[in-house]
């Protein structure tokens, strides 16, 4: 099964209004026309202004499939661009929710692996200008996937995207994202798969001790 890239989205830092702060944001991502390198921790072009919420090994790139952008645009009653969401890469065709935890696409010359959903913060409704749609993200259970960068290369849209390797497990990003926010019992089955991050797998444990 394969699908396709629709647009490869990066993004300039801007600084945005908060509690009488300005703060640094990279969510205003905007399509980018070529091929783009993809190496490092991100996508060339793109910068990072938190590398706690969005950046760094394990979420070096976010995807977001149309699908799930059209039902926003339905929900939402206004037309929504590629990268509105914050992605570097708008997916065709392509089941991000239901994307295995270590699963790997191979997109043009790059190869990503699937890391962990996406639990966005306060920027999210700042980009949308409405302070409820980080509680209406979370309740839609479309989480879109974070993705490691598991061999550098070139990428763009138009690019197909192949699913060269699935683990032999079932936590989905889906199940990952249920767990964190509805059924927090059922965290621990985090730690019986391997290509969970350190971050949550060291979280998961704490909230055990």
């Amino acid at each position: 099964m394969s699908g396709s890239v629709l647009s490869v989205n990066v993004a300039e830092i801007r600084e945005i209004p908060r509690g009488g702060e300005m703060v640094r944001t990279g969510i205003w991502k905007v399509p980018v026309a070529g091929r783009v390198a993809v190496r490092g921790v991100n996508v060339e072009g793109d910068e990072q202004a938190d590398r706690s919420v969005h950046g760094g090994p394990d979420k070096a790139l976010y995807a977001y499939a149309r699908e799930d952008t059209d039902w926003w645009e339905r929900e939402l009653r206004r037309d929504l661009p590629h990268g509105v969401f914050g992605e570097n890469l708008t997916l065709h065709g392509v089941d991000v929710t239901g994307a295995l935890i270590g699963e790997r696409w191979r997109i043009g010359s790059v190869l990503l692996e699937v890391s962990e959903p996406r639990f966005p913060c306060w920027k999210l409704g700042a980009r949308f200008g409405d302070p409820r749609m980080l509680k209406r993200f979370a309740a839609a259970r479309r989480p879109g996937a974070y993705l490691r960068i598991a061999e550098e290369g070139e990428l763009a849209a138009g690019d197909a995207v192949k699913i060269v390797e699935r683990p032999g497990h079932d936590l989905t990003i889906g199940a990952f994202a249920h767990a964190f926010l509805e059924d927090r019992d059922s965290l621990p089955r985090l730690l019986e798969v391997p290509a969970v991050s350190e971050m949550w797998q060291d979280w998961v444990r704490e909230r055990a001790a």
